[in-house]
């Protein structure tokens, strides 16, 4: 248990957060939510002990255990993987260690003896005899070899890295994990074995991450930080999302009668109850739901970018014909023998373990990049906008501000500031914002303007290249819908599990020889290809 009494953050004389009073309970996930900078992250370090807050104070009980997702993927690089994972539990690392020590010591001593026995039976206590075969069940079911246990840390790969780390963080049954972004880098398989691992798990879990599918899945309460207060609400993300908007609606709805908005409040509650997933976190959550009363319902006053396509015309019979397309890039053939076409209607989500291997495909298609071998053609009546990976040329060097970037790319007479501002507020620019200079923007920012320019195009056609990278789950909610909502075709590849299976309506999944052409729904394809099962 974690009780957060009074706590306030300020930076510089700026409150971040001020006068937070919570308390996070045993088997139960709190999922942590909030625009970039609003101080996820910050508060994480508040509860771990990393960060002293202004005001307030934070109570943990007595010997309990607490465990850090860590961030320095370097910290560890001179010990072995198995050392990195127990080090987990630091306490049984230093008596594993100092153990170890004097076993080795050539003038063994009667105290040496005695301090042994002391460390054995301490050792036993912690389960130590367990450990290795503990941190091998944790590192096989991220996805990780056995034999990796004996490597050194500076070995690995970035990916595997981060496996490793979220294995030390979940090592040895702590009573608390703080995990800030854990689905970052990994694989399906991975997220999937840790949203089983955390629906299973009987103590308290406190997580920060933008993956919706992800906080869906293993929370049982949403914990807020809006205008400089920090609230906590029963249920996961999708509840709070769909009941905050349904809860803004109906404050606009001043005439309607209060019985009726119950009543409506009453039956949307009642369907988020209503789910079969057996896990410790879906029931718990389904009881908290069960008691719930509308006055707890959130009412958030968060602000989402507008993300909206428009089609200057619609997309005729032809769309997108490639054939047979190969290249190779600094040696390795990324793509081989690709062929298939794209109808009207369209949705296309581009799969591959290799992510270069799309950014190839996007490249090639938008005219970007020359094709070893193969052909694409587009229909006279496709009309295409391109969103790439790296944005780094429309920026870097640039020293126009957001307005006079945006002007470039209107078409018509569209370029007065009144009507740019306009458009540039809908997508959170407001104010003096408009006069920043491209070159210095955030990464979220930059991704808000390349997606501004595409709105600008009226294409048919839209490409998009990991499009939800660098944006907060407001923004991300926004392409997601505007994209849902879009009439014409799009090509597109993420990593969200939710933007993927609420978007596509078919997979394409490119292969060492080929491309696999999926028409089952995304949830589906997972559960056959990596017999991951799908959740509540």
């Amino acid at each position: 248990m974690i009780t957060v009494s009074n706590v306030s953050i300020n930076f510089s004389g700026t409150p971040l957060f001020s006068d937070v009073d919570l308390k996070f309970t045993d088997g139960n996930c709190y999922g942590i939510i909030g625009a970039n900078g609003a101080g996820k992250s910050t508060f994480l370090r508040v509860l771990s002990g990393d960060l002293e807050p202004t005001k307030g104070e934070v109570i943990i009980p007595e010997n309990t255990r607490m465990s850090v997702l860590k961030q320095d993927h370097f910290a560890f690089d001179e010990y072995t993987v198995l050392d990195t994972v127990i080090y987990g539990n630091k306490k049984l690392y230093d008596i594993m260690k100092e153990k170890d020590a004097i076993y080795m010591k050539e003038d063994f001593s009667d105290e040496d003896g005695i301090r042994a026995s002391e460390l054995e039976a301490e050792f036993a206590e912690l389960n130590g005899w367990e450990a290795e075969s503990d941190a091998s069940k944790l590192v096989q079911g991220l996805g990780l070899p056995e034999e990796i246990l004996y490597s050194t840390m500076s070995g690995l790969t970035g990916n595997e890295k981060v496996k490793v780390l979220l294995a030390q963080a979940l090592f040895g049954n702590p009573e608390i994990i703080l995990l800030d972004e854990p689905t970052n880098n990994l694989d399906v398989k991975a997220i999937a074995w840790l949203e089983d691992f955390i629906m299973d798990y009987e103590g308290t879990v406190i997580v920060v991450s933008h993956d919706r599918h992800f906080l869906n899945t293993v929370c049982t309460h949403m914990v807020d930080i809006d205008y400089n207060k920090i609230k906590m609400y029963v249920g996961n993300y999708e509840f709070w999302y769909e009941s905050s908007q349904l809860i803004q609606a109906m404050i606009k709805q001043q005439n309607k009668k209060t019985e009726e908005k119950i009543k409506e409040l009453q039956s949307f509650v009642q369907r988020f109850s209503a789910n079969k997933s057996k896990s410790k976190q879906a029931t718990s959550r389904r009881k908290l739901l069960d008691k719930l009363t509308v006055e707890e319902l959130p009412a958030s006053s968060r602000r989402y970018p507008f993300v909206g396509f428009t089609m200057d015309r619609e997309v005729g019979k032809e769309v997108l014909t490639v054939e047979n397309l190969s290249k190779t890039i600094d040696g390795e053939k990324v793509l081989d023998n690709v062929s298939f076409r794209i109808e009207r209607t369209d949705k296309v989500a581009f799969l591959c373990e290799n992510e270069n291997a799309v950014t190839a495909l996007f490249e090639i298609i938008t005219e970007n990049m020359e094709p070893d071998e193969g052909t694409f053609k587009w229909g006279i009546s496709t009309s295409q906008s391109y969103f790439p990976k790296d944005n780094t040329e429309f920026f870097d060097g640039n020293e126009m501000n957001i307005l006079d970037w945006i002007r470039q790319y209107v078409r018509g007479n569209d370029d007065t500031d009144t009507y740019l501002r306009g458009f540039l507020g809908r997508m959170l620019f407001s104010g003096d914002d408009v006069f920043k200079p491209v070159n210095v923007l955030s990464g979220g920012e930059k991704v808000r303007c390349m997606l501004s320019r595409m709105m600008m195009f009226g294409a048919n056609c839209l490409i998009l290249d990991q499009p939800t990278n660098h944006l907060d789950l407001e923004s991300i909610t926004a392409v997601n819908k505007g994209l849902q909502s879009f009439k014409g075709v799009v090509l597109f590849t993420s990593h969200d599990h939710e933007f993927i299976s609420t978007v596509a309506n078919r997979i394409i999944v490119l292969e060492k020889d080929g491309i696999r052409d999926v028409t089952e729904s995304y949830d589906e394809y997972l559960a056959e290809r990596y017999q991951v099962g799908s959740s509540d």
